[in-house]
């Protein structure tokens, strides 16, 4: 066919009485003009007609890997392929008299293939990437950074091929060569190196996912992993900034991934009240029977009553001296009504560590800390739970006797002062006070 129309163009040309020469040459270039315009049609009817009713076959289809190809234009970047190809194989038949055109032409449609090629790659590694978030595993294995590596080895070998074309050379010697440029080539992309390595151990030590709250505190970062690539780790704080940070930094810097404790029973409470040292004293017998009415301890202190009893009958220990024997104290009892109220709790994990102590005391007071596992773990339900309790116990502690420790303000000073004088009956002037 190509024949048959290069002869009539030919003859046409002749009887323009133009000299054989320009009309063989001129010949070629009407052909090769229509070979182009035919490349343009079959890209458009392709283009306005084949991927509309590919399109449409995915719309009704209830899988979604079609979708995800679509919307990565993976089928609209190969259509840009198939009208190259046609030119490239027509090309050398229809430019045989003019060789040097032939030859600049077959080294451009090479060089826009190798980039159509990669420009196809990458969308269709951007489109596996997407079908594998389909999966539950990609919460636990992400596949962003290897594919982002493949994309890299894609563009290298790209160039490679492209520089061949270009110089009309095999590609080998040029890979071989490039040996020589790697400490510059490690130079230039070492951030991009850093962040492969930092990025593949992250994942094959699972260190960090997608949806993991992390803090990094010398980046100020505290909240959840959005995004996970090859060079950056992208965080979603608290207070809704979006941070970003290289991926090797943690692997080289230290910080804490809070999956550990969304994957288990609980979240920790850990946290303590200071008691004053001087509100600490043995149980009376009018205390403990008022300690019996409470509820949550009335049973552990019958209970111990008569455990501490039976011990000193049987020492023979005299009772009339408060410091012989055993007894009990209105901390202790306090620190078994936090323990009952703590168990009661039903937002509160009594499988996990379960500990209400009495920490090194100091000067100010005794740290009474609680250290159990709560059963809710988003957090403002945790932070309020923890309030809850808190709430309760500080307005507990004045049934047991017993003081919370608290620095006294200037106000109540001047107060206490003031006091003092009025009962002394000798007065100062106020600015005395004041001073």
């Amino acid at each position: 066919m190509i024949e048959y129309f290069d002869k009539i163009f030919r003859e046409w040309l002749l009887g323009l009485n133009m000299p054989v020469e320009y009309a063989c040459m001129f010949s070629n270039l009407i052909l090769f003009g229509s070979v182009l315009l035919l490349g343009v049609i079959v890209y458009y009817i392709l283009k306005y007609f084949v991927i509309k009713i590919i399109k449409k076959i995915a719309r009704k289809t209830s899988s979604k890997w079609d979708d995800i190809l679509i919307e990565n234009r993976v089928f609209q970047r190969m259509a840009f392929l198939v009208p190259a190809l046609i030119i490239f194989a027509l090309a050398p038949l229809i430019l045989s008299d003019i060789p040097n055109l032939g030859k600049i032409a077959q080294t451009i449609l090479k060089l826009y293939m190798v980039f159509i090629f990669m420009w196809v790659g990458s969308s269709f590694l951007n489109a596996l990437n997407g079908i594998y978030q389909l999966y539950d595993i990609a919460k636990v294995k992400p596949i962003k950074g290897y594919l982002q590596v493949l994309k890299i080895f894609m563009y290298i070998i790209g160039a490679v091929i492209a520089i061949s074309v270009l110089i009309n050379r095999s590609p080998i010697p040029i890979l071989t060569g490039m040996g020589v440029f790697s400490a510059i080539i490690v130079l230039i992309f070492k951030d991009t190196i850093l962040g492969l390595v930092g990025s593949i151990q992250l994942s094959a030590l699972d260190l960090v996912r997608p949806g993991d709250w992390i803090e990094v505190p010398k980046y100020n970062i505290d909240g959840i992993v959005i995004d996970m690539n090859l060079t950056t780790l992208k965080v979603r704080n608290w207070d809704m900034t979006i941070a970003a940070v290289p991926t090797y930094t943690l692997i080289a810097e230290s910080f804490q991934n809070w999956r550990g404790m969304q994957e288990s029973g609980g979240r920790r409470i850990k946290r303590s009240i200071r008691i004053n040292m001087h509100s600490v004293k043995f149980c009376s017998p009018g205390m403990i029977e008022k300690f019996k009415k409470i509820q949550l301890i009335s049973a552990y202190i019958e209970q111990k009553e008569q455990e501490l009893r039976e011990y000193n009958q049987t020492l023979q220990i005299d009772e009339s001296v408060m410091v012989n024997g055993r007894r009990l104290t209105n901390l202790g009892v306090f620190r078994a009504y936090m323990m009952a109220y703590l168990r009661a709790n039903p937002r509160v994990n009594a499988e996990m560590a379960f500990i209400v102590r009495q920490l090194q005391p100091t000067e100010t007071g005794i740290p009474l800390e609680i250290y159990v596992f709560s059963m809710v773990k988003e957090w403002a339900e945790y932070e309020t739970l923890q309030a809850d309790i808190f709430d309760h116990i500080l307005a507990v502690v004045p049934e047991f006797e017993l003081e919370v420790f608290q620095n006294r303000t200037l106000v109540d000073n001047r107060a206490a002062i003031s006091q003092a004088l009025n009962d002394a009956g000798n007065e100062l002037p106020a600015r005395v006070i004041q001073s």
